[in-house]
């Protein structure tokens, strides 16, 4: 009887002795999701829930509209430890891994239903990607189809060619198949869009309806290419160094909360994609039809030229070319 109490008082001052020890874990978070966004809102819900299923041992603190930077320069934080998660479109991931980028190949993919297709292949290479550069893969999330926004009314590409078009800064590649496609790319970080639009020192943004809306891009660029360009992908990721220190049962249940978190941000994103679209168009954004889509396919075709093997890896490009074509069949 003494051994069985002595063993449960053993028992319970190695539990409460391994609680007294237990690491809180501060993982912050930077996006440049505007403020009150989607994006930000459920990333907000998502570190609640965190917090609850760690028993508050789990603090994520988001950080939004690009207060950090932009996506390069959260990935930099990352890397020398100021920052320990980023939500960040294939641009950011590209910093990491060129990989992911295969999929927003312009014209490459035409559908949700052929996203879902390829991400559901193509998830497990592109993590490990990622885990061997020393990120984990939170979730991923597609940031919407991306259409050309204009401060004045283009519909061919001869019109496209005269338009300086936004490209994010630390790419040089996807600058290049800018112009190979046609256009005038202008670099510039994320945070100085805005600005720049009223300037004049660019006059045409690409990015998908939903994120314009919320950033309220379409007051400076009221025309809109009706065309879907490209879609965007995103994915949340945590330095793995960080991730490291939570118990390995309580990684499991983020990771789940995490993914779905990711599928509701899908969901999300695709409802209100339209929303977005159809309230812009009350509020003054003029819908501009092609003139040619076929202008435009060749222009993607001509891009697709210095993608391959420069921006993305030939292996992966054609991985995605071949399941797009898949996904069509299917």
């Amino acid at each position: 009887m003494k051994r069985l109490a002595f063993a449960s008082l053993f028992a319970l001052s190695f539990l409460f002795g391994s609680l007294a020890h237990a690491e809180e874990v501060v993982i912050k978070l930077g996006t440049v999701a505007p403020r009150g966004s989607t994006w930000h809102t459920i990333l907000q819900e998502m570190g609640q829930k965190w917090s609850e299923a760690s028993g508050g041992l789990v603090k994520l603190k988001v950080y939004p509209g690009g207060t950090l930077g932009n996506e390069g320069d959260m990935v930099k934080k990352m890397r020398i430890g100021q920052l320990q998660s980023a939500a960040l479109t294939t641009i950011g991931l590209h910093e990491i891994s060129p990989d992911p980028q295969a999929i927003d190949v312009p014209l490459m993919v035409d559908s949700f239903a052929t996203y879902d297709y390829i991400i559901g292949k193509l998830r497990p290479r592109l993590e490990k990607a990622l885990y061997d550069k020393g990120y984990v893969v939170l979730n991923w999330a597609e940031v919407g189809f991306v259409r050309l926004f204009s401060t004045k009314r283009y519909s061919t590409m001869a019109e496209f060619q005269s338009a300086k078009v936004f490209t994010w800064e630390g790419d040089p590649g996807s600058a290049d198949a800018w112009r190979a496609a046609g256009f005038h790319p202008v670099v510039l970080s994320s945070t100085d869009i805005v600005p720049s639009l009223n300037t004049g020192l660019i006059d045409t943004v690409a990015m998908a309806p939903l994120y314009a809306f919320q950033s309220r891009i379409f007051e400076k660029a009221k025309y809109m290419l009706d065309l879907p360009w490209s879609i965007l992908t995103g994915a949340t990721v945590v330095k793995k160094d960080a991730w490291d220190k939570i118990a390995p049962d309580v990684q499991k249940k983020l990771l789940a909360i995490a993914d779905d978190y990711g599928k509701r941000v899908a969901t999300e994103v695709r409802r209100m994609d339209s929303e977005a679209l159809s309230t812009m168009k009350q509020q003054g954004l003029t819908l501009v039809p092609p003139g040619d889509p076929a202008q435009f396919a060749r222009a993607a075709e001509a891009s697709h030229k210095v993608i391959r093997g420069r921006v993305v890896p030939e292996g992966i490009f054609d991985e995605v070319a071949r399941l797009s074509k898949e996904a069509h069949k299917k």
